[in-house]
């Protein structure tokens, strides 16, 4: 009889490479990260776009200096920057029905984490304003432009180049919170991924999720730090 040959022992680096990286899962659930990257997308910028622009319009009306309107501005934005944003997106979603609404997963993320990049950028864009020198105001005014033109015309712009530094690094950071989606079934990135772990029993889908993560932001950081550079101030 020939020698009975049986099966090599996995050797630890295979065992490594067949948890974390097994290509048959990876090739499997490949689909449902890919659709998760999409939602992750539409919610990214979504929260991009609504965040800031109500950032903006906060700061403008706050610059208007009507007192009872500045200190409801103010209240909301401290608010805003002091709740946890996965604690907005619990209110949001299981809060809400009790008054009649009963917002989806997705646009209760949208919601929350937009509502705290609002706040973050209302101050950012504030402190810009208010960096300006007065004697801007002043010699503007002095041309016959008004109070809406000198601000949107001559402040808002040098304002505007202020702040892109501390606006991207904040932007980038509460964007990325779109994982947070999946506590309330939101099909992002992280939901895929973990419901692909639960039924596969196996952490490579995980392993997908972290490089979607960085195929997403990792251009988005570059380009961050390309638009600093082309539009920070000359030293």
């Amino acid at each position: 009889m020939g020698q009975v040959r049986w099966p090599r022992a996995m050797s630890t680096w295979d065992r490594f490479v067949d948890t974390f990286f097994n290509a048959k899962v990876m090739l499997k659930y490949y689909p449902d990260i890919l659709s998760g990257m999409v939602v992750t997308i539409e919610l990214a910028v979504l929260i991009v776009i609504s965040g800031l622009l109500a950032g903006l319009v906060l700061a403008l009306l706050r610059a208007l200096a009507i007192r009872p309107l500045n200190w409801l501005i103010i209240f909301i934005v401290d608010l805003f920057r002091s709740l946890p944003p996965l604690v907005i997106i619990v209110l949001i979603y299981f809060g809400l029905p009790a008054a009649g609404l009963s917002p989806s997963g997705f646009v209760s993320t949208w919601l929350s984490l937009a509502f705290v990049l609002m706040a973050f950028s209302e101050e950012i864009f504030w402190a810009g304003i208010t960096s300006i020198p007065r004697g801007q105001w002043e010699a503007s005014r002095s041309t016959g432009l008004s109070f809406w033109q000198t601000l949107i015309n001559v402040i808002l712009p040098q304002a505007l180049r202020l702040t892109i530094p501390p606006l991207t690094n904040r932007t980038i950071a509460i964007t990325k919170g779109t994982a947070l989606g999946t506590v309330v079934a939101v099909t992002e990135i992280l939901g895929q991924a973990s419901s692909a772990v639960s039924n596969s029993y196996n952490p490579s889908p995980l392993m997908m999720g972290a490089a979607a993560y960085i195929i997403l932001f990792l251009p988005v950081v570059v380009a961050a730090r390309w638009i600093e550079t082309k539009f920070a101030w000359k030293r």
